[in-house]
């Protein structure tokens, strides 16, 4: 089975994921997201925010714009050094990370220079054996420094791109918490540690991006900074691993589908730095998706530094001034919402057929409950199942749907995730009863209708 090909098919199909200007022949590495992807989409995103913001006291929310004051950039290294290593193929122009080249070969090239990386890429070329994924010839350059900062500016659309007016689309979102971390401290009531969270647009000029949603040119990041005295990050650190990782296990994760991967090879100014992966059946293997890291002082030093504003905090108990040190989470949302997808996808057999059920977690499914009348062409039952319908989706997420028969109905529903179907038949209209069919295990039991929504309520857990 290509499970990949199956949930890039399924998510096409069924309105989650769209290739991006399709009808002019795409744009690689940006997708659209249908209403079942939106509505999934937006489902993982309030999980995360209500487990980070609204049940916890030492967090508060932030928006930030995705245009920020240019030395901003140049303040955090990301002007001078946010790049990749690239390789070009003079026949055929294809274009590779220069370090995912070297990997195949088992060199770690990782954060390595580029004079490492051609003297690596010198020594295949020497033994015949660096050639063209794509078309096979040898003939590939040297490597180069390929920035991943997409650049872009703010003055009329005439001007020359010039260092004077350039502007760039937010690479993370992590640079707009530093330059509101004052505003925050000085607004929100809140004291070290605390924390500050955001969900939004990041950008960045990938040399390859694909597998599927995976890694794209447009994303959406959802980072926490939290701010705090760096005697207690060893603490914290450990406290945030165990925080993120259940949030995991909550959502559908078992222990074997994520694990904890740590980095060797840090950031100048990180001291420690774990990624969650999760075991992707659809790319084979595990692929970060979280990432936790002990940032230092070094993001508010630098933005003071290049703003000459003064960032350090003082405790009022014992008089202490200092930069607060950052232990920082950033997940990708699209990730998150591959690996549900990856993970809710099933096939079983039924009766002899095969049934595509996509199996998420009933909080996070994107329709709640479906609304059936038996037959179409029966007033009576389509009033009530609209009846039922108006009534329920008050409360939860809902969709009508009188078209093709049974079970064609649930086939659809199923593979949309749909954690409960209702059906509105004769003895409806007689006992002010419905089939309400599960998803998961197919066992339909009857529901007064008056039971409706605080059965559904007890059940999603909403």
């Amino acid at each position: 089975m290509d499970y990949l090909q199956n949930i890039i098919s399924l998510a096409k199909r069924r309105g989650f994921v769209f290739p991006s200007s399709e009808i002019y022949g795409g744009f690689a590495a940006v997708y659209d997201y249908g209403h079942y992807g939106t509505l999934l989409k937006n489902n993982i995103r309030d999980a995360w925010w209500r487990h980070m913001v609204q049940l916890r006291d030492d967090i508060v929310g932030l928006d930030s714009a995705i245009f920020m004051h240019p030395v901003t950039w140049k303040a955090s290294g990301h002007v001078d050094s946010f790049d990749d290593p690239q390789v070009d193929c003079k026949k055929c122009k294809s274009r590779w990370r220069a370090d995912h080249i070297l990997e195949q070969f088992g060199v770690s090239a990782d954060k390595q220079p580029l004079e490492f990386i051609n003297a690596e890429l010198d020594k295949l070329r020497e033994s015949k054996k660096l050639k063209c994924a794509n078309c096979g010839s040898a003939d590939l350059t040297p490597a180069k420094r390929f920035s991943l900062m997409v650049k872009s500016n703010l003055g009329s659309p005439t001007d020359a791109l010039s260092e004077e007016n350039v502007v760039y689309l937010r690479p993370e979102t992590c640079g707009g918490i530093y330059l509101e971390y004052k505003n925050t401290l000085d607004t929100a009531r809140v004291k070290l540690p605390f924390g500050i969270a955001q969900v939004g647009k990041a950008f960045r000029n990938e040399i390859v991006a694909r597998q599927f949603i995976f890694r794209t040119r447009e994303f959406e990041q959802m980072e926490m900074q939290y701010f705090l005295h760096p005697e207690q990050m060893k603490e914290k650190y450990e406290e945030w691993k165990k925080v993120r990782w259940e949030w995991y296990l909550e959502y559908g994760m078992g222990e074997s589908d994520i694990r904890w991967y740590q980095h060797e090879k840090l950031a100048h100014y990180a001291s420690e730095a774990y990624d969650i992966e999760y075991n992707f059946k659809a790319l084979g293997g595990y692929k970060e998706v979280e990432g936790i890291h002990a940032r230092g002082d070094w993001d508010l030093s630098q933005h003071s530094k290049f703003s000459g504003q003064d960032l350090s905090y003082t405790d009022l108990q014992t008089g202490e001034k200092f930069i607060p040190h950052i232990m920082e989470t950033s997940v990708g949302l699209n990730r998150l919402m591959f690996m549900f997808l990856d993970k809710a996808y099933n096939e079983e057999e039924v009766n002899g057929e095969t049934r595509v059920v996509m199996k998420f977690d009933k909080r996070l499914a994107p329709i709640k409950v479906a609304i059936f009348p038996l037959l179409k062409n029966k007033p009576e039952l389509v009033a009530k199942a609209r009846e039922i319908y108006e009534t329920l989706r008050e409360s939860f997420m809902c969709e009508f749907d009188d078209s093709g028969n049974i079970g064609k109905r649930y086939r659809r529903q199923d593979e949309i995730g749909t954690p409960y179907c209702v059906t509105v038949d004769f003895d409806s209209l007689q006992d002010g009863s419905v089939t309400v069919r599960d998803r998961d295990t197919m066992a339909q039991e009857r529901i007064k209708i008056d039971n409706l929504k605080n059965y559904f309520a007890d059940q999603l857990k909403l």
